[in-house]
């Protein structure tokens, strides 16, 4: 089982959408995560409720939402591996950290003490400023690889990350074998 996560980029959440839909195709059985922002949130590109029905369709599994409902997934309902496809920077600073306030940070926190592989997605316009560190502190950590990734607007958001979906599949491979995809920043 998979674990796929979703947090808040929402601007990113269809092409995430597309990835997951992919994996499910494949074979993979997904149990999907939301942050509780995205599991409550309409935007203009999503309204909640249609995106949790979608996800819940594609997957054929509820969607884990709460924190109580997380802490399972390491000690008793261990996944083969979690994804955070998109994750924010917010959700990557809490993770580098060991903050666990949310759904996904919970279901990182459980799913990482047990040293089980970790698919980041990062979606963020503090990607090279407030959260560089971060980033290099996970790439350092057993069991944590990123989705390449590239600046979206290097005019207007200079400080900005979004990683590549496109490149899910060849990440996911390499994550199994226990290799990072390079290069990390396209």
């Amino acid at each position: 089982m998979i674990g796929y996560a979703f947090c808040g980029s929402f601007c990113t959440l269809s092409r995430s959408l597309i990835e997951m839909e992919r994996l499910c195709e494949t074979g993979f059985e997904i149990q999907p995560i939301m942050s509780e922002i995205v599991y409550s949130t309409d935007t203009r590109f999503f309204v909640a409720d249609e995106l949790v029905r979608k996800v819940e369709s594609v997957t054929g599994r509820s969607i884990i939402h709460t924190i109580c409902d997380a802490e399972p997934l390491g000690p008793k309902q261990p996944l083969e591996a979690l994804i955070i496809s998109p994750c924010t920077g917010n959700t990557l600073a809490k993770i580098a950290g060991g903050i666990t306030d949310t759904a996904v940070t919970m279901a990182a926190k459980a799913h990482l003490r047990r040293d089980r592989p970790t698919l980041i997605a990062l979606a963020t316009n503090d990607a090279m400023s407030q959260n560089l560190g971060n980033i290099g502190k996970l790439l350092c950590r057993k069991s944590v690889y990123f989705l390449p990734m590239r600046q979206d607007d290097a005019i207007n958001k200079p400080h900005s990350l979004v990683a590549n979906f496109d490149l899910m599949h060849r990440a996911f491979s390499a994550m199994q074998n226990g290799e990072q995809l390079y290069p990390v920043f396209l």
